[in-house]
């Protein structure tokens, strides 16, 4: 069946491969701040379960600590450099520091991780990784690449870079953000039109759309709601498009679809 993704909103998905599950960015709550979630059930208990979760960078709605405390103890986090450094807190999640903890890994772009029976491989990302509001720029911003009976690359948070087909290397599917989580994107973000540009350098054999649709400002509802409702299916569009070669997997939240594997 090859690997199965599931997309839970936002940035978090699960990749099962080579009987590996993954968990990419974990935000598992009602409301984030100035956040509410607006689309799709908060995921259900079983989604926390994975043997690794892929950290992309900082910001608090892809490095969420009540979603990271909400793991099953020992589990193995995966974090960019520097990260505990910068967010005091996920020293207290840290099995080194107490028994119940995660066992978590700092990496930097070209590391790579042995998690069972695939390998998972740090990969640059266009964006500004340190934490916010405030926060020194110690950490980056990171995609990953898992290469199991397939190569699911995770991009995190990008914007297009010149280097990033090289950077990536071939991938099988491609879990793409297309969005954001208010009416403007700023810098270092895809948009429908430029995550369809990036499947032409990257030529995945599948793609799934994620981080839109999902949260957005308390108050906002009625601000721009195109760049809430609209970017999956612009991705569609512009992805037949551009890169009409590629199978564009337009999930609801918490489905499921198996991509990738041998043709």
């Amino acid at each position: 069946m090859g690997t199965v993704i599931t997309w839970w909103g936002h940035a978090a998905c699960t990749v099962e491969d080579s009987g590996v599950r993954l968990l990419t960015d974990p935000l598992f709550v009602r409301r984030m701040a100035h956040l509410r979630r607006r689309r799709g059930p908060v995921p259900p208990p079983g989604a926390s379960v994975a043997d690794a979760v892929l950290i992309s960078h900082l910001h608090s709605d892809h490095l969420h600590l009540p979603s990271l405390a909400g793991l099953t103890p020992g589990t193995r986090l995966i974090v960019p450099r520097d990260a505990e450094r910068s967010v005091p807190g996920l020293r207290r999640l840290d099995a080194r520091r107490h028994p119940a903890g995660l066992r978590i890994t700092e990496v930097d772009v070209g590391d790579e991780v042995e998690i069972g029976a695939v390998r998972v491989r740090a990969v640059p990302a266009s964006h500004d990784g340190r934490r916010l509001p405030v926060g020194p720029h110690r950490s980056p911003a990171l995609g990953y690449v898992i290469s199991g009976a397939s190569r699911t690359y995770f991009a995190g948070d990008t914007g297009l870079f010149a280097s990033m087909a090289d950077a990536v290397g071939p991938v099988d599917v491609a879990l793409l953000p297309v969005g954001g989580w208010g009416p403007r994107l700023g810098a270092g973000h895809l948009d429908a039109g430029r995550a369809a540009e990036a499947l032409v350098r990257l030529a995945p054999r599948a793609a799934v759309p994620v981080h839109y649709g999902t949260y957005w400002p308390i108050g906002l509802d009625a601000v721009r709601p195109y760049e809430f409702h609209g970017p999956g299916d612009e991705f569609v569009r512009k992805a037949a498009e551009l890169a009409p070669k590629v199978t564009v997997h337009l999930l609801r939240h918490g489905e499921s679809v198996a991509a990738g594997g041998e043709p």
